[in-house]
């Protein structure tokens, strides 16, 4: 086993709910990220599974030697064209932060954006979460000057979008 322990991504199930609802709880805050106009506060958040089962959405979780520690996906943008899918509630515990699991699951997330047919890929986020714009910046991403569509989530002050 390497150092980083065995990292594995698959589709959310039901099972784990609770553990990326937890997640998204403790991480969010890490950032500033609480109250109203951000993702910790979508009604989503505690039925995960069932919100990305609708056609061209898709959550994965990221596994270390077996335990759930992060996830993310994709679902059309609200408020967007049918050509645009947003990047979502990409979260991360901090044992699972710089080894690789952000690289593969986005990765991951971008293959099922392809997929389910989208042609460009949106996502917000705060200023603060540095790693995480290197990733996004590392796998294509652009820097774009305001927000698109109608998210709700008028506490992230950083917009990207990727042509895919």
């Amino acid at each position: 086993m390497s150092a980083r322990g065995e990292i594995t991504i698959r589709p959310i199930q039901p099972a784990d709910d609770a553990a990326i609802a937890a997640i998204i709880r403790a991480v969010m805050p890490e950032f500033g990220a609480v109250g109203s106009g951000f993702a910790i506060s979508d009604p989503e958040v505690d039925w995960m599974s069932r919100a990305y089962a609708a056609p061209r959405h898709a959550y994965f979780v990221v596994e270390r030697d077996g335990v759930v520690r992060g996830g993310g996906g994709i679902a059309p943008l609200i408020g967007g064209d049918a050509g645009t899918c947003e990047l979502r509630k990409m979260y991360f515990m901090p044992d699972v932060r710089g080894i690789g699991a952000g690289a593969l699951l986005m990765s991951r997330c971008l293959d099922a954006a392809r997929d389910a047919g989208f042609a460009q890929c949106y996502l917000e986020t705060l200023t603060g979460m540095d790693a995480a714009q290197r990733l996004y910046e590392r796998s294509g991403f652009r820097r774009i000057g305001g927000p698109m569509g109608a998210t709700g989530h008028g506490g992230c002050n950083t917009f990207y979008l990727l042509e895919l």
